[in-house]
């Protein structure tokens, strides 16, 4: 079974889903980031390792952890050149984590929406696997061809960005709104909210360098 580290950050937390994927059995490790760790507070869920500036973290909380437990805490000034969830995320990589689930990094700012997208592809260099996830959307990057399941999948639809440049020959088979041999660009909204047609859905384009797609899965 595919264990999880968990990497609770603070953005949006649906209590309901998140303490539903902190307490799943596939769950064995979790990283508080910043106010990610009042969440874990409130629901007395311990965490291995706590990150952050705690500039948005209750300071008796902070304290708590300090003098009340032995938890790894990593505090980094708050002028610094990555956020919370990033640093938490290298934290993830540095001790050998590959399976990686991000709670608390959507929300309401879409600048720090888009950093932690951004993020992921740190994590891709380092060939691990980091999603962002609540319960509406299901958020990863693309370096190669991959096959979904509609029987597996996180929502009745999907969306693909590149991230970067231009993907050439970006293909989609399977799916209400196929593609073939496609030139998948930054600048149109033509891959939004596509759907399955078939059991399975194909997505296919060359594994170079600079062809990295954003694959959304989402639900209403």
């Amino acid at each position: 079974m595919e264990k999880y580290t968990v990497i609770v950050s603070g953005g949006m937390l649906e209590e309901e889903y998140a303490l539903k994927v902190l307490r799943d059995e596939r769950t064995e490790f979790v990283i508080a980031a910043d106010r990610g760790l009042l969440f874990l507070y409130r629901h007395q869920i311990r965490p291995d390792y706590i990150v952050g500036d705690f500039d948005s973290a209750p300071s008796e909380v902070v304290s708590y952890y300090r003098e009340q437990t032995n938890i790894p805490i990593r505090q980094y000034d708050p002028v610094k050149d990555a956020s919370d969830t990033e640093i938490a995320l290298r934290l993830c990589l540095n001790l050998g984590r590959k399976n990686i689930l991000i709670l608390g990094g959507t929300g309401n700012r879409i600048d720090h929406i888009w950093a932690n997208v951004q993020t992921l592809k740190i994590a891709l260099d380092a060939g691990a696997n980091a999603i962002l996830l609540d319960s509406h959307n299901c958020v990863r990057l693309l370096e190669h061809s991959i096959v979904l399941d509609k029987n597996k999948a996180f929502g009745p639809y999907f969306s693909v960005f590149p991230l970067g440049g231009t993907v050439e020959f970006f293909s989609i088979k399977g799916a209400k709104y196929p593609l073939t041999d496609h030139a998948l660009t930054p600048y149109d909204s033509l891959c939004v909210s596509n759907q399955y047609a078939d059991e399975q859905v194909e997505i296919t384009f060359p594994q170079l360098p600079d062809s990295i797609v954003i694959l959304m899965e989402t639900r209403d």
